[in-house]
């Protein structure tokens, strides 16, 4: 068992050390819910933010492999496609999805990744009673987290999936590959406007600042639209405040992590 202090964790010579990997940093999440359970399992390890720029990635995490006392880390934006590259072994969902969120330092210095995005996100919405099997589903984003979010939902039984993303290539890409493990689905390449939809989720980071443009034009939601998120701070994002404005029930992005964390603590071994 940790020396603890005031309930919580004392930080010593043989404490673990766990990061999560972002750029910035400031709205990230997962640390105190993983450092609770760390001390709730007796852990002696300790999560701590890993703010990293963008031309310096590929160096640190290579970097990695050689703190002897580094157990693994948390993945988020912007690098959830990013480290597929600087991983040594893949999990079936990461490979298949093409982003991972969490890797895993093994004792000979070889990092494993793992996807569990869209696990949470799905967990989420089923916690909240919303059965996405059969319905239509509206999805901005062509990144690490729509592209999780999405295999997800295709492997839940959705019957239509349209892609919206400002990178088209990105889309195409996305539907090529889930066609080929879900064959039988409709996939269609969108625009802003969301219409005929029952979900409507923003698989992006548009929503982190006051300055971002909306994902896609609120005009075309009607009342009877599911919205929901990914992005977790602010938990209200402008295209959730707009959704309520209009009557549409609204899904905060905090529950994707909060159905999550605690796999992603037995991932990195807490």
């Amino acid at each position: 068992m940790p020396d603890r202090l005031d309930n919580t964790l004392e930080v010593t010579g043989r404490t673990r050390v766990l990061g999560i990997l972002a750029h910035p940093t400031e709205h990230v999440k997962a640390p105190p819910k993983i450092n609770r359970i760390a001390r709730e399992r007796g852990s002696d390890a300790i999560m701590v933010p890993m703010n990293v720029a963008p031309k310096d990635f590929e160096a640190f995490v290579n970097s990695l492999r050689t703190l002897l006392s580094f157990d693994g880390a948390i993945v988020t934006v912007p690098y959830k496609q990013a480290i597929l590259a600087l991983c040594d072994e893949l999990s079936e969902q990461a490979a298949a999805v093409g982003a991972a969120n969490v890797i895993r330092r093994l004792p000979d210095g070889r990092l494993v990744g793992d996807q569990l995005d869209g696990v949470g996100f799905l967990s989420g919405l089923q916690h909240a009673g919303i059965d996405v099997a059969g319905q239509s589903v509206y999805l901005v984003g062509a990144g690490g987290a729509a592209n999780a979010v999405a295999f997800a939902l295709a492997n839940a039984g959705i019957s239509r999936l349209t892609l919206a993303n400002r990178s088209e290539h990105k889309s195409i890409e996305l539907k090529e590959r889930l066609l080929r493990h879900y064959p039988s689905l409709e996939v269609a390449l969108g625009t802003r406007d969301p219409s005929g939809h029952q979900l409507v989720i923003n698989g992006t980071s548009l929503g982190m600042h006051a300055s971002d443009p909306l994902p896609l034009d609120v005009d075309k939601l009607t009342a009877q639209m599911i919205v929901a998120e990914v992005v977790q701070e602010p938990e209200r994002t402008a295209l959730l405040v707009a959704a309520e404005g209009i009557g549409c029930r609204v899904h905060l992005g905090r529950h994707m992590l909060e159905h999550q964390v605690q796999l992603m603590a037995d991932f990195l071994g807490l």
